[in-house]
């Protein structure tokens, strides 16, 4: 599996780990069981619907972090994959409290 990051994702990365030391670590994780199951596995991550594109965009509903304990605490992930490729982009990545949804206008842009 091939792994690439979107130019916004790497500005989200960079704001997180100022506050967030383990994320990369963090991500190294979910790297490892995304090469193993890479499509939507619910109750973990769903495929992101209604936004009139063929790419598969699935979120990461939540991603633990050694940085932080407790239930109001994780990380949401969007990434688009491209099964045929084996490839995957990841497009955003945010605190989950606070923002609410993926910026849909960033995937649309990347993958129209």
């Amino acid at each position: 599996m091939k792994f690439e990051t979107l130019t916004e994702f790497e500005k989200d990365l960079k704001q997180l780990l100022k506050k967030y030391r383990t994320l990369n670590s963090d991500l190294e994780d979910v790297r490892k069981v995304l090469i193993v199951r890479p499509d939507a596995q619910p109750p973990f991550s769903f495929r992101v619907d209604g936004l009139g594109i063929t790419t598969c965009v699935i979120r990461i509903k939540k991603i633990a972090s050694d940085s932080f304990r407790g239930s109001n605490s994780g990380f949401r992930l969007i990434y688009a994959y491209f099964k045929e490729e084996q490839r995957i982009v990841f497009v955003e990545l945010y605190h989950k409290n606070n923002k609410e949804n993926e910026d849909r206008q960033r995937i649309f842009n990347n993958y129209k």
